[in-house]
């Protein structure tokens, strides 16, 4: 079992180097407006840049998994704004798709937790088409359609999850099917656990990533190992590995919320279970310290007899 390792946005340790630099409405909406795109296009082509240099300290510690951020266009979405973002910046997001094409980079996105498509209401539904439209759009700037994917979470379950999940089932048909080819879904902490969200995605053949945090968290009394090969098998008309997402509780009081570092004592469970299976699969890393939390799992899985580090971010079992 290969397992190959990434992580979420920032590379800490580069100075400066924040892909997320945004603008409020207020604020935009306090400038001249002979100065409002100008400004947009500015943080936006701040953002691109640091995302080129973090692709780049990925390409040199030969990280090929990376989630990029989504918040690289300030105010793309909002409807008194909603501005070309790829015409005046066509270059930028070019140069970044090849550099993911000629390096065989993974990347991809996981929209804000209010992209959802289990609400009755229809402007909720639209803004979440609207908001994976957007992802869409910037990973089709970059070229990148074909190896990216877009993550988001079922949605809430509104008093009932039974209605809640016919209501996903309708909704999703209004989202362009070029997106919904590229999307995946995750198990979620508090409302739809493993067997739930991995059921959804056989009915709508999506991948479904499984977040092993959020197990914990709601497990009730599921086996994971019960599911896992399941869950493999909802990746097999990608022909892309397997994704994991690995993190572990900030404390007992604040059980959901991500430390720093991840435990290794708390994922090697999964880990163990994972190498029973022999399926090669990528892990992306969910710790507040992002890469050096990685580096950091990384030599303690490395440390583990039988394992062998293959690269800077990948290892055998």
């Amino acid at each position: 079992m290969k397992i190959r390792f990434g992580y979420v946005a920032n590379a800490l340790g580069l100075w400066d180097a924040s892909p997320s630099k945004t603008l409020t409405f207020a604020r935009y909406s306090a400038l001249p407006k002979d100065q409002r795109l100008d400004k947009l296009i500015s943080i936006t082509t701040q953002n691109l840049a640091h995302t080129k240099r973090i692709l780049h300290y990925n390409i040199a510690h030969e990280i090929n998994l990376y989630r990029f951020s989504s918040a690289l266009v300030p105010l793309a979405t909002h409807p008194e704004v909603m501005w070309d973002y790829i015409t005046p910046l066509k270059d930028q997001w070019k140069e970044i798709g090849q550099l993911i094409h000629h390096f065989k980079l993974s990347p991809s996105f996981h929209p804000n937790q209010f992209t959802i498509f289990t609400s009755p209401r229809d402007d909720v539904t639209y803004n979440a088409i609207k908001d994976m439209e957007y992802h869409y759009k910037m990973l089709e700037a970059m070229g990148i359609t074909n190896i990216g994917n877009i993550n988001i979470h079922i949605g809430g379950a509104y008093g009932d999850k039974s209605i809640a999940l016919r209501q996903f089932h309708q909704n999703i048909k209004k989202l362009p099917s070029e997106i919904k080819m590229i999307m995946t879904l995750e198990n979620d902490d508090k409302t739809y656990n493993v067997e739930e969200t991995l059921t959804t995605c056989e009915k709508e053949h999506i991948p479904m990533i499984l977040d092993y945090h959020h197990y914990m968290a709601n497990r009730g009394d599921i086996t994971l190992s019960h599911y896992l090969q399941r869950i493999y098998d909802t990746w097999h008309r990608t022909n892309k590995n397997p994704k994991v997402h690995l993190s572990s509780p900030k404390s007992d009081q604040f059980y959901r919320a991500h430390a720093d570092f991840v435990s290794f004592d708390f994922v090697l469970p999964f880990l163990e279970m994972a190498k029973l299976n022999d399926q090669d699969i990528d892990v992306i890393i969910e710790a507040k310290q992002k890469n050096l939390a990685m580096h950091k799992l990384i030599e303690d899985i490395a440390s583990l007899r039988g394992v062998k580090r293959i690269s800077s971010s990948t290892v055998e079992w």
